[in-house]
């Protein structure tokens, strides 16, 4: 019939577009299994929510296969929608990979915060505390959108999202007990980068005094 939206098809550049976003994750896996060999058993520390892992490796397998399942049922999406939703998806890409750069060694795939850690502002760290996750919640989003299934994007998001605040939550457990890290980010906002100048980290308490001060005897120097 004219003017009836035609059926979405699994094209070779969708095809392509998420077995190159599947690759990545792969690779990802590689780096942080070396990151964690080199760190070793004792100073790679324990993972900061143990139970969060599997599920995010569920979700993950499913963002990469039910959004393309479901495309053979849906309508093709209009243009406007498909090339806003590349646009977040390669912005969500770039940032995701500059911020596992960034960590260098100390990034891992299962949240284990290093026994010496040792906080890393460069990179999107300047700006905000979680800049990965911030990337990995606008794939839920943006890469079902692109492939036409509009519901998966808003329940693998939903998922996520919950899966996420678990895991943020027993990460930042782990790293609010390191003293250094809670100087560093002491003003750094989560997701969002706030606007203006940051205010300098907090200055590390001073050394307790010496014996000469305490009985008020002029110390050195």
């Amino acid at each position: 019939m004219r003017g009836a939206p035609r059926r979405g098809r699994v094209g070779v550049r969708d095809a392509l577009l998420v077995a190159a976003l599947a690759t990545e994750r792969l690779l990802e896996l590689l780096h942080s299994r070396r990151n964690l060999a080199r760190a070793g058993a004792a100073g790679a520390g324990e993972p900061a929510a143990p139970r969060s892992y599997p599920l995010m490796v569920v979700l993950h397998l499913a963002l990469f296969t039910l959004p393309l399942a479901r495309r053979w049922r849906r309508p093709r999406p209009p243009a406007v929608g498909r090339l806003a939703a590349a646009g977040v998806l390669a912005a969500a890409t770039g940032l995701r990979v500059w911020s596992i750069a960034s960590l260098g060694t100390a990034w891992n795939v299962e949240a284990r915060v290093p026994v010496d850690l040792v906080p890393i502002r460069r990179g999107p760290y300047r700006y905000c505390r979680h800049p990965n996750y911030v990337a990995v919640a606008a794939e839920f989003l943006a890469l079902p959108a692109y492939l036409g299934a509009a519901r998966e994007a808003l329940w693998l998001s939903l998922l996520d999202g919950a899966v996420l605040w678990a895991r943020i939550r027993g990460e930042e457990r782990r790293l609010g007990a390191n003293p250094a890290y809670r100087s560093a980010f002491a003003d750094t906002p989560r997701f969002i980068p706030r606007r203006g100048p940051r205010r300098a980290p907090a200055p590390p308490p001073p050394p307790p005094p010496t014996i000469a001060a305490r009985a008020g005897w002029p110390g050195p120097g």
